[in-house]
């Protein structure tokens, strides 16, 4: 109840107000003071970053902008997929159906100047000796229009040696099936891009361009109003308010994809807490609030995605890696007082 009480107080104060959609596609080229949805941020500027230490900033970890950035933490298959939901976006094009796919920048390979590869891409199941699926893999494979209109990959490399049907699932949002080692994926045309490893580099740019510089400058933010809303929301729901929970949700939804408000029957009290929390998901990527929001319900992590953690290995919230390790100064500073937290389950 004090949760809603005080996101309400927040909510109605008047002194924050949402972006538009349109401004939102872009909030994170706006200095903190000139966006009125932020609350509480801290404020970094260009002067604490002289010379190479973009590298070492927050969007330092997610891009290379100016030349600035390790660039190694992309956006994941998961998060893709929450933004394509409601209708593919075409990143090639800057056309987003969800309004915060616009702060995700897929690193296209250019043949020169002006030419791109079209390819197919999927995700795979990988398989061990044993046939125990111990991972997910992209696979881009470049694919052409046959004369009977018909959409072939080539998985020789476009010497057109093995040819593999496409099937169409929704032609208008690019999406296709295909049978590759014995099973059948869905996938989606676009471009040729650019790997880390195996790995296509899905930029974020959440964090980077403030003030509309093409550097990595960002001031962190601690809290803003969309989160009052979907704060508010979340307790609503647990505490049976449901007509209350949708009408939040659906002013964060509602912003990002035009016409993307829930109905009451689509959001009831059995999908409630499910669409409470994917909406965080998609509003609040990239904050630091993912594994928080999923263990503090109780709820178990799971990572089904390709990327170089253990996507098959699932964390409940009682698992001993939820909880981090006390400093081994504070230990030796309370010598015989400070027990070391646990080290397995």
């Amino acid at each position: 109840q004090k949760s809603v009480e005080y996101a309400t107080k927040v909510i109605d104060s008047g002194k924050f107000k949402l972006l538009s959609r349109e401004n939102y596609g872009k909030s994170n080229t706006l200095s903190p003071e000139d966006n009125p949805e932020n609350i509480f941020v801290v404020k970094r500027v260009d002067a604490e970053f002289p010379g190479w230490d973009y590298y070492y900033t927050i969007g330092g970890m997610y891009s290379n902008i100016g030349g600035m950035g390790w660039g190694e933490m992309y956006a994941s298959a998961k998060y893709l997929d929450l933004l394509n939901e409601t209708g593919q976006n075409d990143w090639f094009n800057k056309k987003y159906t969800d309004i915060r796919a616009q702060f995700i920048e897929p690193q296209y390979v250019k043949n020169d100047t002006t030419k791109f590869t079209p390819m197919f891409r999927f995700i795979k199941n990988v398989y061990d000796a044993n046939g125990t699926q111990v991972n997910f893999n992209y696979v881009q494979l470049p694919y052409l229009r046959q004369p009977d209109g018909k959409l072939v990959c080539d998985s020789s490399g476009m010497k057109r040696k093995n040819l593999i049907p496409l099937t169409p699932i929704d032609a208008t949002q690019r999406l296709y099936s295909i049978n590759y080692d014995g099973q059948t994926y869905r996938g989606v045309l676009d471009y040729e891009m650019k790997l880390n490893r195996v790995y296509p580099m899905f930029y974020v740019v959440k964090c980077s361009r403030q003030g509309g510089k093409e550097n990595q400058l960002y001031s962190p933010i601690v809290s803003r109003l969309d989160e009052m809303y979907l704060n508010r929301a979340e307790a609503n729901v647990k505490l049976g308010n449901i007509a209350k929970a949708m009408a939040d949700v659906n002013t964060i939804r509602e912003r990002a994809i035009v016409g993307g408000s829930y109905t009451a029957a689509q959001f009831n009290a059995t999908t409630a807490k499910a669409l409470v929390d994917k909406e965080r998901q998609l509003e609040l990527a990239f904050q630091a609030e993912r594994s928080y929001d999923v263990f503090r319900n109780g709820d178990t992590l799971t990572r089904r995605f390709p990327g170089p953690h253990q996507p098959m290995q699932d964390v409940s919230a009682t698992d001993y890696r939820v909880i981090y390790f006390i400093p081994q100064s504070a230990i030796n500073a309370y010598n015989g007082v400070l027990e070391q937290n646990p080290k397995s389950n």
